[in-house]
């Protein structure tokens, strides 16, 4: 069809009011808005220049109505007045995405209130307004789904909507008290109303096109539904498809619901439904039995119709995919990631990339493909107002929607329209479709292979070992409760276990082959209890690779399938690829709390307890993270220390923030405290499971601060150390407070100063100068850092009595050795003789002792160094210093490794004898 010209009343490329415009427009080869310009041209200047937005809706309504327009032709003409103005921004001036997609949303919003009080409005003046039990007006809420939800509607699409109302009841009647109705009949026959002003095509066409088959219970359902009915629903039928759906549910209309937050109720019953408590790997399957039925709907759609074949919205790397991948992804985590709960897909895409969960490159390059299909998708519907996604067969239009695109020809577009659908079906099948290549084509994955129809069958398959462990299960009573799946699952997850000993087992050593025996073992032993909690065995099966690595792990050391076990939820993070060669990033850490913390707040979900499990999970989680690459070897024992000191300092620090504004009577905005770290935390040699020995101070004049500062320390003690269903954090130790367990929880920072230094009757014994040697500033106000680090020296370099110090010293030590018997026959690296406790006491006596005259010695840089610089010092022989550290160091990594494996750390006198004899010259030069 050839464009007419336009040379009068159209907007211009910019949408800015009336030209005379003698060229071709790219927006005139429309059908549709040749129709559009030939019956409105009187009207297309209602509305104002520039994209339409609501204030223009309003503005061209009020004038078609107060001309004698009704209240659906108005809604009609002004929906196509803004069609006529997207098409010629969107095609002419290359209109950004989001202007088309806001646009038609906030015009379906605009609708849709307008017609929710005319419909009340009318139906009102009969039978009353509708009454809540306590007399108070029920309310009427219209749920947007899909893209109305999300505020991504296409140019000709249909509306899915839900209708909700607040309260069951009955309407007041009319001035006379009849006519009466119950809320249900009301509100489902304002549905109706509001159909028939939206939705009803006339001369003027219709508004939106409107679906209500999402709605509980589909097309046999009531079209309105009580908000107790849909959480009834949900609880009792709810399906797995219909979560995905509530996903980018919101509530559109009337405004004044949404203005006085009363539609906020909504959200406490559809985000239990849509997101559980657990990482939800069960709904891999119902999306891939989602998308294989609009697979199979669309080849029946498109069956002896070529032109239907073509669909970028349905057909493999279409925009529905993007928004499986992307839903999916969501649903799986977005229960314990707050922050991943939004509808918009570009947005999401985003938030997936930050949380780790899509590489960045991909979650651009998803986003590209989401705004080229799009905008490709309405470019299609331009032409006739059709609902399709097909790309048309004419060659005209063909072209005409590569031009309006910014591409020559044809070949040109359809080049990178196959470029970025491709694109997106690899991603698409590589997170839901097609066998995985860690299976090299010998075990089942998410598809293929042939598993077992039952345990018996599968035993004779297995190695030796393995399948004397698996035959306990073929009468299990915990395996014979599983659901049918379930069974299928674990059967597959056993077989997948047998290949990967066989394939782990070629070319290995007989050592080798036992540790894999071994992780197969703890594999068993470890999954066996959570055998109820289904979603871990779809994760597994979802993930082969989390399995692979699962088992490499188990192999590698026992502890980490105790950790395992009492925090299950942390195998995910097995699935990142870039796990094992990152660091821990505390900024990044922090960060991605406050995020999940703000997303709960927005949803009104950020009670103490959410706040203290999403503490708990992030902590979890970032402990496995560097226990894999720890049993990887991927870090040494000094950074495995590192990071969980660096974590631990992170936790304390958000945990402070948090909990300052709960405390009652807080009276400043920010607290004058500090938190002192001692030992292993002092020294950030932090091990798994070490508990954190701190002081608390504050430095504070106001009458109320001890009292205020004492429940403050009270609350950050609980909120670190209480079990919740996500375990806890830490075990707390404040015993190296002055005076002990027999002392103030907190003090303030003048008292401490005076305890530290010896100024009055109250003074600190040797014992806490020694552990002061360790301590370090770990958060609070800045200026309480520096009198500490003050302090700290102060207390370190006083003068002493040498040989007192030494006597007082050794006498320590002697008493921590007596507190750990060793057999004579026997090694324990840590307590005998030559031990690492020999080493940290020699360093405590050189620092107490000659920091005064070497200053190197007085900062916290940890045992090695310190023996290093005491030795350029003079005060050691040469090399003894530099040997003692090489010692600590190996008997610290063989203590780290016997840990690990559950081992004990007493080794036989024939063994460490290197390191042995250099801790014993190391206390014999600075004792003897």
């Amino acid at each position: 069809m050839t464009a007419s010209l336009q040379t009068s009343s159209t907007p211009d490329a910019h949408g800015h009011g009336a030209t005379a415009a003698p060229a071709v427009q790219l927006s005139s080869h429309s059908r549709f808005v040749q129709r559009l310009r030939r019956r409105y041209a009187a009207d297309l200047a209602l509305l104002p220049p520039g994209a339409p937005v609501r204030g223009h809706f309003t503005q061209a309504y009020e004038a078609l109505t107060a001309r004698g327009a009704s209240v659906a032709d108005a809604l009609r003409i002004v929906r196509n007045l803004v069609m006529e103005r997207l098409v010629t921004l969107d095609c002419e001036a290359q209109a950004p995405l989001e202007v088309v997609t806001t646009a038609v949303t906030q015009l379906a919003e605009f609708a849709l209130d307008t017609a929710c009080h005319e419909a009340r409005r009318e139906l009102a003046l009969v039978h009353g307004e509708p009454l809540r039990p306590d007399g108070k007006p029920a309310s009427l809420w219209i749920v947007g789904m899909g893209k109305l939800g999300a505020r991504e509607l296409n140019v000709s699409s249909d509306i899915d909507l839900i209708y909700l109302y607040d309260a069951d009841g009955e309407t007041a009647g009319d001035a006379t008290g009849r006519g009466k109705l119950a809320n249900q009949d009301f509100f489902g026959r304002m549905v109706k109303r509001i159909y028939a002003l939206v939705g009803d095509t006339t001369e003027h066409g219709f508004v939106f096109r409107v679906d209500l088959a999402l709605r509980p219970n589909g097309n046999s359902g009531p079209n309105a539904v009580s908000l107790d009915a849909l959480e009834e629903y949900f609880q009792v039928q709810g399906r797995e498809w219909e979560r995905f759906a509530w996903l980018k549910s919101r509530v559109v209309a009337p405004f004044d619901c949404i203005a006085d937050a009363s539609a906020q109720a909504l959200r406490t019953v559809v985000l239990p439904f849509v997101f559980r408590r657990y990482l939800d790997y069960n709904v891999f399957d119902s999306l891939r039995v989602l998308h294989r039925q609009i697979r199979e709907q669309a080849a029946r759609r498109s069956a002896g119709r070529p032109s239907r074949a073509n669909d970028v919205k349905l057909s493999r790397g279409g925009i529905r995919e993007i928004e499986f991948t992307v839903q999916l992804l969501q649903v799986v985590r977005g229960g314990q990631f707050p922050e991943l709960r939004t509808r918009p897909t570009l947005d999401a895409l985003q938030r997936l990339a930050r949380a780790g969960l899509m590489d960045q490159a991909t979650a651009d390059a998803l986003a590209e493909a989401y705004v080229f299909l799009r905008r490709v998708e309405h470019r299609i519907q331009y032409l006739d107002d059709q609902q399709t996604h097909a790309l048309p067969v004419s060659d005209d239009d063909l072209r005409w929607i590569a031009r309006t695109l910014g591409y020559g020809d044809s070949c040109e577009f359809l080049t990178q329209l196959d470029a970025h659908r491709e694109l997106v079906a690899q991603e698409f099948d590589k997170l839901l479709g097609g066998e995985p290549k860690s299976c090299n084509g010998k075990c089942n994955g998410k598809s293929g292979g042939v598993t077992p129809a039952d345990m018996a069958g599968l035993v004779d398959e297995l190695p030796p070992a393995f399948a004397e462990r698996i035959q306990r299960w073929v009468d299990h009573p915990r395996v014979l409760a599983l659901r049918e799946e379930a069974q299928g699952r674990l059967r597959q997850l056993v077989q997948r276990t047998g290949q990967w000993m066989r394939d782990e087992a070629d070319g290995d050593g007989a050592g080798q082959v036992a540790d894999h025996l071994q992780a197969a073992l703890r594999w068993a032993d470890w999954i066996e209890p959570l055998l109820r909690r289904e979603s871990y065995l779809a994760l597994l099966v979802e993930r082969p690779v989390v399995q692979t690595r699962l088992l490499r792990l188990l192999g590698a050391a026992k502890w980490p399938a105790r950790y395992l076990l009492k925090h299950p939820g942390v195998i995910d993070e097995l699935a990142d690829d870039h796990m094992l060669t990152s660091r821990f990033d505390a900024p990044a850490f922090e960060q991605e709390l406050e995020e999940r913390r703000g997303a709960l707040r927005s949803t009104g979900e950020a009670d103490e307890e959410a706040m203290l499990n999403l503490l708990r999970r992030a902590h979890h989680a970032e402990v496995f993270r560097t226990l894999a690459r720890d049993v990887d070897r991927r870090i040494t024992v000094e950074q495995v220390a590192d990071d969980l000191s660096a974590l631990a300092d992170t936790v304390l620090r958000v945990t402070a923030r948090w909990c300052w504004p709960l405390v009652r009577n807080h009276h400043r905005p920010l607290p004058q405290f500090a938190i002192i770290g001692y030992g292993k935390l002092g020294g950030k040699e932090l091990g798994y499971g070490s508990d954190l020995d701190i002081v608390f101070v504050y430095d504070d004049d106001d009458e109320r601060a001890s009292e205020v500062y004492a429940a403050y320390v009270r609350k950050l003690i609980n909120w670190l150390t209480v079990k919740t269903a996500e375990g806890d954090l830490f075990e707390i130790d404040t015993a190296l407070r002055p005076n002990g367990n027999s002392g103030l929880l907190t003090i303030s920072f003048d008292a401490y100063e005076k305890y530290q230094l010896g100024r009055g009757s109250n003074t600190a014994w040797t014992w806490e100068h020694q552990a002061m040697t360790r301590a370090r500033f770990v958060l609070g106000d800045p200026e309480l850092g520096r009198r500490f680090d003050a302090v700290r020296e102060a207390t370190i370099t006083s003068i002493r009595d040498l040989d007192a110090l030494k006597v007082q010293i050794v006498a320590m030590r002697d008493k921590v050795r007596a507190a750990h018997p060793v057999k004579s026959d026997r090694f324990d690296v840590k307590h005998s003789p030559g031990g690492m406790v020999d080493g940290e006491f020699v360093v405590q006596y050189m620092v107490l002792s000659a920091s005064a005259r070497f200053p190197t010695l007085l900062p916290n840089v940890g045992n090695i160094a310190l023996l290093q610089r005491a030795e350029d010092a003079g005060l050691l022989p040469p090399g003894v210093g530099r040997d003692a550290g090489v010692a600590y160091r190996e008997l610290r990594r063989v203590q780290h490794v016997a840990r690990l494996n559950e081992e004990p750390t007493q080794m036989p006198l024939t063994s460490l004898v290197a390191e042995r004899t250099a801790m014993l010259a190391l206390w014999k030069a600075a004792f003897d």
